[in-house]
């Protein structure tokens, strides 16, 4: 009860304050974790393609295990002092791993230099939150890529953290961070990362296989909430859910895709080189800038739908096995 509690607790606080930038952050300092492994692994085993693979097998152990083990082991610390600090530190954590406010901040800071006409400003805004290289994006471009990654975050920085922390509490929910973490500093398919990152890729793909279907269903049902085409929504995704070199990716672009009637992915430039990627959805019309406002208003409320279903749940199972035990 007290983990739902929590659960609940950080959703609130992350609505209301998001991601302060005076409040220290665990997945900085996994950041850092990571950055530090990976220099050791790389002078610990050779530098050929075994060699490499298996230092990125160590990495993708170690860190989520670790942060399981650490974190697990100060919450039971902190209940174990009282469960009023337990419940305190548990919170925090929760909160911590959801990034909802954020990503709907990050991504409507880009709309008035975009209204505005202001490219320049839109794409230095946009570059805060994707990955992709943004100097060159037209003003289409750069709402394209606001609301992929409004779509796309929307599983990995809220609906699967939601499911772990649902399932095990803080340490499940920052292991996952963990995860994703890792998988967004070496998961890439480049001459650097190429081996070493593989398992963190492989690794990232397995936490967020069923987190990502069922966000891009929530989605679907959100955006009919929203009086968007969910019927639309149903079908590109079920057309278009594996237009992507990840399983995950595109789960919920799709579904983005047909609630807006917009077609978005395709191809772009990251850290310098072209990839052709497939488009997800129907060119009905062109994307512009109010639809970043559109996919903040699903996420909004795909995520009170995915913390109320994911709170029922679970104490659906708490009430369940008390009564049958």
């Amino acid at each position: 009860m007290l983990t739902a509690l929590a659960v609940l607790g950080g959703f609130g606080l992350d609505l209301l304050l998001a991601d302060p930038a005076w409040m220290p952050h665990p997945v900085v300092l996994m950041g850092k974790i990571i950055a530090r492994l990976e220099q050791l692994l790389r002078r610990i085993f050779p530098d050929t393609p075994a060699g490499q693979q298996t230092a990125g097998r160590v990495l993708a152990a170690v860190l989520p295990l670790g942060t399981w083990a650490v974190t697990a082991a100060v919450c039971a610390l902190a209940y174990h002092i009282h469960p009023a600090l337990g419940f305190g530190v548990e919170l925090l954590w929760c909160w911590q791993a959801l990034a909802l406010q954020g990503l709907a901040d990050e991504s409507s800071r880009v709309y008035p230099p975009l209204k505005a006409g202001d490219l320049p400003a839109a794409r230095r805004q946009v570059s805060r939150i994707v990955g992709r290289d943004t100097a060159a994006l037209s003003s289409e471009g750069v709402a394209k890529a606001a609301v992929e990654t409004v779509a796309e975050n929307f599983s990995d920085g809220v609906l699967a953290p939601l499911f772990y922390l649902l399932i095990g509490g803080a340490p499940l929910g920052l292991a996952y961070k963990a995860v994703n973490t890792m998988d967004s500093m070496v998961g890439y398919k480049n001459q650097r990362y190429l081996y070493f990152g593989r398992a963190a890729a492989h690794l990232d793909d397995a936490a967020n296989w069923i987190p990502a279907r069922l966000a891009a269903l929530v989605w679907i049902a959100a955006s009919a909430l929203a009086g968007f085409d969910a019927k639309n929504a149903f079908r590109i995704w079920r057309r278009d859910r594996r237009c992507h070199a990840s399983p995950n990716s595109a789960q919920t672009e799709s579904a983005c895709a047909g609630a807006l009637g917009v077609q978005l992915a395709g191809p772009a430039w990251y850290f310098g080189e072209y990839y052709d990627k497939p488009t997800i959805g129907d060119p009905g019309r062109p994307v512009e800038p109010e639809d970043i406002l559109r996919a903040d208003r699903i996420l909004y409320l795909a995520g009170f739908l995915a913390l109320g279903l994911g709170l029922a749940l679970r104490l659906g199972v708490w009430f369940g096995l008390r009564w049958w035990l």
